[in-house]
């Protein structure tokens, strides 16, 4: 969705179990071009977009698109960004009650794409660094039945540890997406319900190359359940016993910023429902593998 066109349209949905998502919210600056320059080069671009995105925020709209009773508990600073990135949360389907707010600039994210589709992206945390984790706990309290957390590494991660040692304590099933990657400790994998890195985080986190025997042995050191997503090749339920993959159908793809989110919240929702984790992947692979034939992160989300 561009800024410039934002609607305040709803979305009447049936609901359904609580997912709650903590997280990031930026405001996505987009810059199409044929080529990505090189160290010292300039060159003209195709076409510029300014867009929401952050990773928790793309999460949450995924799993609000899919008919998700979704909360969204992130930070936004007190700039012109603010009274957007709300307005289209609730464009959405996602509650905004427990959004905190703080002094000082919101999250932004310049991005580049090439031609063929695949980016480049810098993230600015701005207030995403200010996010309060007893606040957040607060929340979670106060909504109350929540069936799904969600997390990523784009806010601090001792806010991440506190919030998820809640929600395992509170049996709460929760989803943890560790991009942009980065190393977990034990006893942070032991609040995780379901790991879901993509093939260049699994490498980072587990300092093995991603293929199928090393997926076997990571599974072996963490107590969570392991899901990696593989780009245009779908992605791989990793079990003690073996692994199970699933394709990605062949689309053109135009701009592959925000598939992975659009996997998690489709997951998510999925979860939430209570499908078997085979059903969850498939429909998961389907909506990412959509995603990337439009331009634009959560524009390209439907």
């Amino acid at each position: 969705m561009i800024l410039a066109k934002i609607s305040p349209k709803r979305y009447t949905f049936n609901m359904n179990s609580k997912i709650c998502v903590i997280g990031s919210s930026n405001i996505d600056q987009i810059a199409y071009t044929q080529n990505i320059p090189a160290d010292g080069e300039t060159l003209f671009g195709d076409s510029f977009q300014m867009g929401f995105g952050g990773k928790g925020a793309n999460q949450a709209v995924m799993a609000g698109l899919l008919g998700a009773d979704v909360y969204m508990i992130t930070c936004l600073g007190d700039d012109v960004y603010k009274e957007m990135t709300i307005t289209n949360y609730q464009a959405n389907n996602v509650n905004t009650d427990h959004i905190q707010m703080v002094r000082g600039s919101s999250g932004v994210a310049p991005i580049w794409v090439d031609s063929t589709g695949q980016n480049r992206i810098i993230v600015i945390p701005g207030a995403n660094n200010e996010i309060d984790a007893t606040k957040a706990i607060s929340s979670m309290e106060e909504i109350g039945d929540i069936a799904v957390l969600v997390g990523q590494c784009e806010i601090p991660m001792d806010v991440n540890h506190e919030v998820f040692k809640y929600a395992r304590s509170n049996s709460i099933i929760t989803i943890f997406n560790p991009a942009p990657a980065t190393t977990l400790d034990k006893e942070f994998l032991n609040h995780i319900s379901w790991l879901i890195p993509n093939e260049n985080e699994f490498k980072l986190i587990s300092g093995m190359e991603p293929n199928n025997e090393n997926f076997m042995k990571f599974k072996k050191e963490v107590p969570c359940n392991l899901i990696v997503t593989l780009g245009e090749k779908g992605a791989v339920l990793v079990e003690e016993d073996g692994t199970k993959y699933f394709e990605a159908p062949t689309v053109e793809a135009v701009d592959t910023t925000g598939a992975g989110d659009s996997f998690i919240g489709t997951f998510a929702y999925e979860l939430s429902e209570e499908n078997s984790p085979e059903e969850c992947i498939k429909k998961a692979v389907a909506k990412a593998s959509q995603s990337v034939t439009k331009k634009g992160t959560q524009s390209s989300y439907s």
